[in-house]
Formats: structure tokens, sequence, C-alpha cells
């Protein structure tokens, strides 16, 4: 009896060990090509450790950062948000009408963005669980197409600018060096780590990823999570298109073209799985900002746009690559095991 109750608590112990070396490992990786990248930049380019470069780095890459952790919860459960770029336009030219154009308080206005944002994410989600749509990529590629139709209607294509230093703050501020979008990226990530790593359904999030139903099974609302998954996609995107229009003091339609890309690509640089269940919020932003360094370093070496997009594919396919060659050896250990 004694013998049977040791092996029970071994068990999990066991279990929960290999769960965070997993998350160790799937952040470090990232974490060390991140490192020898700015090595490799700082020794090419002179410029590139400037105190000036690296907070113009940490500025340019907090849309995406932003964008990226909503990114991240849609691919924890196996899913994608091909949406994520136009609920930026449209939530960001909508607040712009009202704000520019019909006086609404700015404040107001920020909410009425992150409001928006969240409503078409949570259309996202419903249209998955209660349309019975086969796939997300059905669904955000619907919701992406419709997103920026309304955005091009309701601003007859112009783009709407000038908006209040309340508004511009966000995407245009400083404290000290540091720009305030990245400190807002930074208090966001500490936010969603505690709520993927601390909460029940951030735990329920994981769980839906690694297998949908045996989730179902164990008693969780699988639908209710994907909801919700989705709706807080829809909200970050908001909240980049936010800082997007501070940043350049206007909101128009065509904002947040390939956004989605780039969100997606930063999720798997840092580590996170198409197959879901594997991914950590620090993780993401690693890649993150190893896409915006990239780019950056490519900037000060000279090289043109065309070949900066060769170079971001490139490095997309390495970790795509990575992660199936992760998974091929994870299956193997379970095999002999």
């Amino acid at each position: 009896m004694g013998v049977e109750i040791k092996v029970k608590k071994a068990g999990p112990v066991k279990t929960e060990r290999n769960i965070n070396l997993k998350k160790i490992i799937s952040t470090a990786g990232p974490l060390f090509g991140l490192i020898i990248l700015c090595i490799v930049l700082a020794i090419m380019s002179p410029y590139f450790l400037e105190m000036t470069n690296l907070m113009n780095i940490a500025r340019q890459s907090a849309i995406n950062s932003l964008i990226a952790v909503g990114m991240l919860l849609a691919i924890l459960t196996a899913g994608i948000d091909l949406s994520v770029g136009s609920i930026l336009a449209l939530s960001t030219v909508i607040m712009g009408l009202l704000v520019i154009n019909m006086g609404l308080n700015p404040f107001l206005g920020i909410i009425v963005c992150l409001a928006i944002g969240a409503l078409l994410g949570f259309f996202n989600g419903i249209m998955l669980t209660k349309l019975h749509l086969p796939h997300p990529f059905i669904s955000t590629l619907g919701m992406m197409n419709i997103a920026r139709g309304l955005s091009l209607i309701v601003t007859k294509a112009s783009p709407v600018s000038g908006f209040p230093p309340s508004i511009q703050y966000l995407g245009a501020a400083f404290i000290g060096p540091v720009p305030v979008s990245f400190i807002l990226v930074i208090i966001i990530y500490v936010i969603y780590h505690f709520f993927l790593t601390k909460t029940p359904t951030g735990r329920y999030i994981y769980a839906v990823g690694g297998n949908p139903e045996a989730a179902r099974l164990s008693g969780i609302n699988v639908e209710k999570v994907l909801v919700i998954v989705y709706t807080l996609s829809g909200l970050m995107a908001a909240m980049g298109g936010l800082v997007l229009a501070g940043r350049v003091n206007a909101a128009y339609p065509l904002a947040g073209l390939g956004y989605e890309l780039d969100a997606i690509a930063a999720v798997i640089i840092g580590g996170a799985s198409f197959m879901g269940g594997v991914g950590t919020v620090w993780g993401t932003l690693i890649g993150a900002m190893i896409m915006a360094v990239l780019r950056n370093g490519l900037n000060l070496l000279g090289v043109t746009a065309e070949w900066q997009t060769v170079a971001i594919g490139t490095v997309i396919i390495a970790a795509v690559y990575i992660d199936v060659v992760r998974r091929r050896a994870q299956a193997k250990s379970q095999v002999t095991e």
C-alpha cells in the first residue's frame, strides 16, 4: 500500500518537471538566437549598439509584439488568426472618425477602439464554435476580408489624421530614452504570462491545444476557451492599432496589411508550434525582437527591402523546420519510453 502511494506521488512531479523543462528549452533557444544575431550585427555595424538605435528597435517591435501575444493564444490552441491586421485597421479608423470628425472624448475613443477589436475577435470565436466551421483559417480569413472592406467603406478609402496628444502618447511618447510603447509591451506580457501560467483559463488553453478531445472529456468547455482566445486576439490587434495610430498620428484603412504574417512569424520563431499546446509569452517577445533586430540590422547594412523580405522568409522556414525536428525527437523519445 505504501509503495503504491509513493509511485502515484512521483508521477506528477516528474511530469511537471518535464513540462517546465520544455518551456525553458523553448524559450532558451530563441534567446540564444537573438544574442547571436545581436553579436553578429554589432560586429558588422558600429551603429547597432548605440542607445538611440536600440531604443528604435524597441519602438519598432512594439506593434508586432502586441499583436503576436494575441496570436500566441490562437496558435496555442492549434489555431490561427488571419484577421488581426484588418481588425487593427477597422478599430483605429472608427476611433479616428469618432474622435477627430465627431469630437468624441479621446479616452472614450480608446475604449471604443479596444471594444471593437475584442468584439470582432469574439465574432471569430463564435463563427468557429457555433457555426462549426472546419478550421479557424476559414472564419478568420472571412473576418479579414469583412473588416478590411468595412475599413475602406467607412473612410471612403481615405486616411483619418490629427489625433489629440492623449492618443498619440502610446505610440510617440518616451519616458527618458525608453519608448512608452515598449513599456506597454512589457506590462502586457507580464499580465499574459500570469494569465497563461497562473489561471485555470490559461491552463485550459494549453490543454485544448495539446488534445482538444481529452480536454473536453476532462470537463473543459472547449468552445468557451476558443471564444476567449479569439476575443483576446482581436483585443490585442486593436491595442497594436492604438500604438500605430499614435506613432503616425493617423488611421488609414489599409493599415496592418501583412501584420498577421509578422505576428505568426514572431510566435513560431519564439518556439511555439503550429500543432498547439507549446509556446510561451516570453518566447513570443523574443521572436518579435528577433524580427525587429533583423530588419534593423539589414537596414543598417544597406540591404534592400526585397532582400529583407527574403531573409525574414528564410528565418520563418528555419523556425518551422526546427519545430518539426523537435516534434520528431519528442515522438521518438516517447516511443522508446
